[in-house]
C-alpha cells in the first residue's frame, strides 16, 4: 500500500513538472535590436510631424516607425494588426 501511494506521489510530481515546464510563448520581436535586454525608443514630441505612424507588428524596417509591413503580415497569417497613429490636434 505504501509503495502504491509513493508511486502515485512520484507520478503526480513528474506530471506537474512536465505541465509547468512547457515551452515559453514564441517571441514577437524577431529582428529589432535583439542585442538589447529590452527595446525602448524615445521620441520627443516636438520632433513628430503632423501625423506619425508607429509600428506595432515588429516587422518594420524603419522601426519604431511603420513602413506598412503589417499589411503583408496580416495577409500571411490572417492577423489584423496596424500602426499606432499619432496626429496633432487641429484648432477649429
Amino acid at each position: 500500500m505504501i509503495l502504491l501511494v509513493a508511486g502515485g506521489l512520484v507520478l503526480s510530481v513528474v506530471a506537474a513538472f512536465v505541465y509547468y515546464r512547457r515551452s515559453p510563448a514564441p517571441h514577437i520581436n524577431k529582428t529589432v535590436q535583439k542585442h538589447k535586454p529590452k527595446v525602448v525608443n524615445t521620441i520627443d514630441i516636438e520632433d513628430l510631424s503632423d501625423a506619425t505612424a508607429f509600428c506595432r507588428c515588429w516587422k518594420s524596417s524603419k522601426f519604431p516607425y511603420c513602413d506598412g509591413s503589417h499589411n503583408t503580415h496580416n495577409k500571411e497569417c490572417g492577423d489584423n494588426v496596424g500602426p499606432l497613429l499619432l496626429r496633432r490636434k487641429t484648432e477649429n
